[in-house]
C-alpha cells in the first residue's frame, strides 16, 4: 500500500488565489503515483467566495476536500485539519506558493522514507533561493531566527517557513500540545519537537517573496516573540518520547 500524504492549504478569503494554487498541487502530484496524494483547504473563517470556490475544486478533483472553522487563526486552522487526518505525512505550505513546489519529494521523503519526525523548509541554509524579499522583512526574519538561536539553540534555522510536513505519531503528540494559534504555531511546534529529540530535517527551498502578502510583520513579530518568551521562562509541556523511525532511533538532526 503507498504511503498516503496530506497537504493542508490554510486559507482567509482566498478565492483569487486558491484555485491557481489547488490545480498546481493536483497536477504536480499526479506524477508522483508512489504516493497517496490528499489535498485539505483548512479555511479558517472565510467572508469571502473562498467557501465556494472550495466547493467547486472539491468536486472537480476527486482528492480535494476541505475544513471549515468559523474562528479564525492559521494555527488552528492547521491543528485541526492535522489532527483530523489519518495520512502517514501531513504537510502544509501557504495558498501563495512562495515555496517552489519541487520541493515536495524531499519534504515528503524525509518523513515517508528517511525516518525523521520533522522536515521544515528554510531559506537560510545552503543551498536556499530566496528572490524579492524586502529588506525589512528579511531583516525582520533574521533577527528573530538569531533570536530563537540565542535563546533555544535549536536543530534548525528558519522557524517561519510555510512549507512543513510531520509523522502520523509527531502530529498526535505534538499538535494537542501547541497553544498558539496564529503565525507563532510553527515556531512552537519545531521547538517542542526539539525539545523532545525528534529528528528534524531541514530542506533548503526556492522561496520567491508574495508581494501580496498579507502577514504583518510588526504585530506578527511581537506576537513572536511573547511566545518565545513564554517557551523560554513559562515552562513548556513535554511531549511522549520519540520513537525510532525506519532509520533508527531518533534524535536530533540539523
Amino acid at each position: 500500500m503507498a504511503t498516503s500524504v496530506e497537504i493542508v492549504i490554510p486559507v482567509l478569503n482566498e478565492e483569487q488565489g486558491l484555485p491557481r494554487c489547488v490545480e498546481t498541487l493536483v497536477e504536480f502530484t499526479s506524477g508522483l503515483p508512489e504516493y497517496d496524494w490528499k489535498i485539505t483547504v483548512a479555511d479558517n473563517g472565510s467572508t469571502d467566495r473562498t467557501p465556494e470556490v472550495i466547493a467547486q475544486l472539491a468536486e472537480k478533483y476527486p482528492n480535494v476536500s476541505t475544513v471549515r472553522l468559523e474562528e479564525r487563526g492559521r494555527g488552528r486552522a492547521l491543528k485541526r485539519a492535522w489532527l483530523a487526518s489519518d495520512a502517514d505525512v501531513r504537510c502544509y505550505m501557504d495558498v501563495d506558493l512562495s515555496t517552489d513546489i519541487k520541493a515536495v519529494p524531499q519534504l515528503v521523503s524525509a518523513i515517508a522514507r528517511e525516518g525523521y519526525d520533522v522536515a521544515t523548509g528554510s531559506r537560510l541554509s545552503k543551498g536556499s533561493e530566496v528572490i524579492g524579499r524586502k529588506l525589512t522583512r528579511e531583516i525582520t526574519s533574521r533577527g528573530y531566527n538569531g533570536l530563537i538561536k540565542l535563546m533555544f539553540w535549536p536543530p534548525f534555522r528558519d522557524a517561519q517557513c510555510g512549507f512543513k510536513a510531520v509523522s502520523r505519531r509527531a502530529a498526535e503528540s505534538l499538535m494537542p500540545l501547541i497553544k498558539n494559534n496564529a503565525w507563532f504555531m510553527d515556531t512552537e511546534m519545531l521547538l517542542l519537537a526539539a525539545a523532545a529529540g525528534y529528528r528534524i530535517k531541514e530542506i533548503p527551498v526556492r522561496w520567491v517573496d508574495d508581494p501580496d502578502s498579507r502577514v504583518k510583520v510588526v504585530s506578527t513579530a511581537w506576537e513572536d516573540v511573547k511566545g518565545l518568551l513564554r517557551l523560554r521562562f513559562g515552562g513548556r509541556p513535554r511531549p511522549p518520547e520519540p520513537y525510532g523511525g525506519p532509520s533508527g532511533p531518533a534524535g536530533q538532526a540539523g
